[in-house]
């Protein structure tokens, strides 16, 4: 009977854009770059308290200028640095990371399957071939001025209006969007980035949400409940200062004989 892993927190990331990479065989993989900045967990949400357990995760670095009082100590009791995002992830009370604690890149590994949701590019106000790709009227044979146009909306005398829902032009883009099942190619938990296959939904500069692929089994191998920055490698480097050198002491001087 094989066990299976609980649900582990999903990480916000900053969408830095698209390149490529080599793969072993020399093809070249389409990748989008997702940077995991400074991932700190800020408070936990348990049953008792709000009804649910989940994680509260901040993201980045704000300005303190930029944060109001009552959420600087929302920070402060959980001694960290204010975020430019917060976000909550339900999660089971066996997948609860410890207040404060910084999360990395390398939550993910090379080879999984993730789910990225983002809001889309917006795109304004949309005709319907564009909207809902529509074929749009003949070019030619009495149709003169409106070859763009949605055509006929309506029906006849009964019911004689036009339904609640019908593809019609109007507000293209800027919904939240989450494409599945998307490949992890590589992972750089130094510069806390990550190489997802294929595109995410979102502008450059957006921020995106990365979980597990919640319609594929999860591995074995990845860390649980997270993978977490250790307190040596957050600590500064101090380096040692040098051993003095002892000196040698001049030898005593002699009177000459005469």
């Amino acid at each position: 009977m094989t066990t299976v892993q609980p649900t582990r927190t999903g990480l916000v990331a900053l969408k830095m854009g698209m390149t490529r990479l080599f793969n072993d065989a020399g093809d070249q993989v389409p990748v989008t770059v997702l940077k995991v900045d400074e991932c700190r967990v800020i408070s936990h949400l348990t049953v008792e308290t709000n009804g649910y357990t989940a994680l509260q995760l901040g993201f980045g670095t704000a300005k303190v200028k930029n944060v109001s009082k009552a959420v600087r100590g929302h920070f402060a009791k959980a001694k960290v640095e204010p975020s430019k995002k917060v976000f909550e992830f339900r999660v089971p009370p066996e997948s609860l990371v410890e207040v404060g604690a910084e999360i990395t890149a390398d939550h993910f590994v090379a080879g999984q399957q993730v789910d990225v949701t983002g809001v889309t590019v917006g795109k304004g106000f949309a005709g319907g071939m564009k909207r809902w790709n529509f074929g749009g009227l003949r070019a030619t044979h009495g149709v003169s001025v409106s070859h763009r146009s949605l055509g006929s909306t309506g029906n006849r005398q009964d019911p004689g209006r036009t339904f609640p829902g019908k593809k019609m032009a109007g507000h293209l883009g800027a919904e939240q969007v989450t494409t599945l099942n998307l490949q992890v190619v590589s992972v750089d938990a130094e510069k806390g980035l990550i190489m997802v296959k294929g595109s995410v939904p979102g502008s450059d500069g957006n921020w995106v949400v990365v979980r597990d692929a919640i319609k594929r089994p999860r591995s074995k191998d990845l860390p649980f409940p997270a993978a977490l920055r250790s307190v040596e490698s957050q600590a500064p480097a101090v380096e040692a200062a040098p051993a003095e050198t002892p000196v040698a002491e001049a030898p005593a001087a002699t009177e000459s004989e005469g």
